[in-house]
C-alpha cells in the first residue's frame, strides 16, 4: 500500500499562522493581569467586566470595516495596521492613569484585533479549495497556542510590576508588525 502524497502548505502560510499565534499570545499576556490592574483605579467589578466587553464590542464593529477594507488595499496593509494599533492599544493600557484610559486601550486594541478574520481570509486566498478547511482548523491552533503561552508570559511579566504585561504585549505586537512588513505575502490579487 502506497502513502498518500502529501500537498505542499502555500509559500507564506506559516508567516500568517505565526503572526495570529503572536498577536494572540498578546491577548493572552493581558488577560489573567487586566482586572487587577483596572482596580487599581477604582474599577467596580461591574466596570471590569465592561472593560473586558468594550474590547469585544470594539472587535465586533471593526471586523467587517477591516474585512471590506482589506477587500480594497489587500491583507497585508491590513494586517500590518492592526497589530500596530494593537501596539498602541496595549502600550496606552500599560500607561493609563485613568480608568477612562484604560477603555480607550482596550477599545483601540479590540479594534485592531479584528485582523484576526482578515488573516483567516489571507489563508482562503492562498489555499486550493481542497486545502482551505484543513488551513483554517491549523489556523485555529494558533489560538490555543496563543491562549496557552500569552497568560504564562503575563504571569511571569506582572513579577515587574502590574502594568509590564502590557508593555510586553505591545513590545511584541510591534515586533510582530515589523516582521509582518518583511516576510508577510500580500494573498489578495
Amino acid at each position: 500500500m502506497s502513502r498518500p502524497e502529501r500537498t505542499p502548505l502555500p509559500k507564506g502560510y506559516w508567516t500568517i499562522w505565526t503572526t495570529v499565534a503572536l498577536d494572540l499570545v498578546g491577548f493572552g499576556i493581558v488577560v489573567p493581569i487586566l482586572g487587577v490592574y483596572a482596580e487599581r483605579f477604582g474599577a467596580s467589578g461591574y466596570a471590569v467586566g465592561w472593560l473586558f466587553a468594550t474590547f469585544s464590542l470594539a472587535q465586533l464593529v471593526f471586523a467587517p470595516l477591516l474585512g471590506r477594507l482589506s477587500d480594497r488595499i489587500g491583507r497585508k496593509p491590513v494586517i500590518i495596521i492592526s497589530l500596530v494599533g494593537t501596539a498602541i492599544g496595549s502600550f496606552i493600557t500599560g500607561a493609563a492613569g485613568a480608568l477612562w484610559v484604560l477603555f480607550l486601550g482596550r477599545v483601540i486594541d479590540g479594534a485592531s484585533g479584528a485582523s484576526l478574520s482578515v488573516a483567516q481570509a489571507a489563508v482562503a486566498d492562498m489555499a486550493p479549495p481542497a486545502q482551505r478547511p484543513k488551513l483554517v482548523g491549523m489556523l485555529g491552533a494558533a489560538f490555543g497556542v496563543g491562549f496557552v503561552l500569552g497568560p504564562a508570559i503575563g504571569g511571569l511579566a506582572a513579577l515587574g510590576g502590574p502594568h509590564v504585561p502590557f508593555y510586553v504585549a505591545s513590545a511584541l505586537a510591534a515586533v510582530n508588525a515589523v516582521a509582518a512588513m518583511v516576510r508577510l505575502p500580500e494573498t489578495r490579487s
